[in-house]
């Protein structure tokens, strides 16, 4: 049996993946971070425009929001590793020099999946939170719904080795308007804390 590479070894080669046409346009590939031993694993769905100019993930309006939603539910961000189903930012040219996020395609998330596959054999989490419907499905199949399934604790089974839990992505959030957008919000937070429940039993 072959040894599980390290973090830091897959980032390596993740910084050169040419599996699909998405590098192209991006600045960088965004890989995840966080401890190489940590119970809970957040993955969403990719690096926007600020992960992909830093290379970090979750550094944008999205993953403040994220920051903000996982300190109300009593989780500390520095102990979670964070990661993304699509490695490479997709964007769009909108007015002027702002670029627009696009959404993967099958074919794009399926090229991508064996980087978060290998990051979960990595760091073995108890739970993986699943931020978002393209994330959720990548991970668990396209059978899940983010408004059916989220806020329950998924047990590990033939199709992912872990416990898992769908959620909103923090982005959907932000495109809510007031007060809507604090609803979900809490909804966000509830979901949060029954992953914070889950890794402290």
């Amino acid at each position: 049996m072959s040894p599980v590479p390290s973090l830091t070894r897959l980032r390596a080669e993740a910084a050169g993946c040419t599996r699909c046409d998405l590098y192209r346009q991006a600045t960088q590939t965004v890989f995840g971070e966080g401890p190489a031993t940590a119970r809970l694993v957040m993955i969403g769905e990719q690096p926007g425009d600020k992960e992909d100019l830093d290379g970090h993930p979750f550094v944008g309006p999205a993953g403040r929001l994220l920051d903000r939603a996982l300190a109300d539910a009593g989780i500390d961000r520095r102990t979670v590793y964070v990661t993304n189903a699509v490695k490479h930012f997709k964007w769009k040219r909108g007015n002027g020099k702002v670029r627009l996020h696009q959404k993967p395609n099958r074919e794009e998330v399926r090229a991508c999946a064996c980087w978060w596959e290998a990051e979960l054999e990595a760091v073995k989490p108890e739970l993986v939170v699943l931020l978002g419907a393209t994330a959720a499905q990548a991970v668990l199949g396209p059978k899940v719904r983010v408004t059916r399934d989220r806020g329950m604790v998924l047990p590990a089974g033939e199709v992912l080795a872990y416990d898992a839990l769908v959620t909103i992505h923090p982005s959907a959030i932000l495109r809510t308007r007031p007060p809507e957008r604090d609803a979900a919000f809490d909804e966000l937070v509830r979901d949060l804390r029954v992953a914070a429940d889950h890794i402290d039993r």
